[in-house]
């Protein structure tokens, strides 16, 4: 069953690690709805919230691969189980 959830990621010195985090999104671009980031330069972080849709499994997969990313840290927000009718 589908579920909405949000993952918020943190990256350190984003230089060493936005190639392989975007690379990772784009494997999972099926059930991606939405992308926001938000560079802080002066402090070497970048701020990203993506919106996805899908599977928990699908959702865990994404957040874990995420986490396990060098200079990533990642947290999620996930909805309660969708009627069956919902993201079709």
């Amino acid at each position: 069953m589908k579920r909405i959830a949000v993952i918020g990621a943190v990256l350190e010195k984003p230089h060493l690690c936005q190639k392989l985090f975007n690379e990772t999104i784009a494997n999972f671009r099926g059930i991606i709805r939405g992308r926001m980031g938000t560079p802080f330069d002066d402090e070497d972080m970048t701020v990203i919230a993506i919106t996805v849709i899908g599977e928990l499994n699908d959702i865990n997969a994404l957040t874990g691969k995420l986490g396990s990313l060098p200079n990533v840290t990642v947290k999620t927000a996930v909805s309660n189980t969708l009627p069956d009718h919902a993201g079709s």
